[in-house]
């Protein structure tokens, strides 16, 4: 043999077979780590699977109530910016009334027949007027309950009067009118109610 067909010899390897386990009938062969492992992630798989199906058929159920409570959430919302817009001036035409109140007690004060009062007391009448359609314009409402029945909402009792001729319960004496804003309580009107 040359020296070439040795180096030929020497660089290819041997095969080299492996030996096969065959079972004889009846026995029993173990699987292989391989085996084993492959098994274990096709039943991590299956299972990853399954919960993944939970998954999505919780969320299709979560998924309408949610978008519920959404349109909930906007809805609550949109009505908070309702009543800030109607309310907003609430405190406003809280500290308008007294300004209300000063200018009625100015013409009942006023009740002379001189020429001098009777123009004052125009005056004030005519700015009580102007003062009181500028509230109306911003849906502040006068609540003069004068010969009402009485109505815990809209009025404060101040004290039970006799009062001949009157249905009991009837408000005898506005001492103090109360006002509205948009049909919410600012302040009650301040009355005296007939004895029952």
């Amino acid at each position: 043999m040359s020296k070439e067909q040795q180096n030929q010899n020497e660089t290819v390897e041997p095969v080299q077979n492996e030996p096969e386990v065959l079972a004889a009938e009846g026995e029993v062969v173990e699987p292989s780590a391989a085996e084993e492992t492959e098994v274990s992630l096709i039943q991590q798989l299956e299972e990853s699977r399954a919960e993944v199906d939970a998954l999505k058929k919780e969320l299709a159920e979560l998924k309408p109530r949610a978008q519920a409570e959404i349109q909930n959430i906007r809805r609550r919302a949109e009505q908070d910016v309702e009543k800030a817009h109607k309310f907003g001036l609430e405190k406003f035409a809280t500290e308008l009334l007294p300004v209300v109140d000063s200018l009625e007690r100015a013409i009942e004060a006023s009740q002379g027949d001189e020429d001098k009062v009777k123009a004052i007391r125009e005056g004030v009448e005519m700015t009580l007027g102007l003062f009181l359609s500028s509230l109306e314009k911003f849906n502040v409402e006068q609540l003069n309950p004068q010969g009402e029945v009485f109505n815990p909402e809209h009025h404060q009792a101040m004290s039970m009067v006799p009062a001949e001729g009157v249905e009991p319960n009837t408000v005898v004496t506005v001492v103090q009118k109360g006002y509205l804003l948009n049909g919410r309580l600012v302040r009650p009107a301040m009355v005296m109610v007939a004895k029952g």
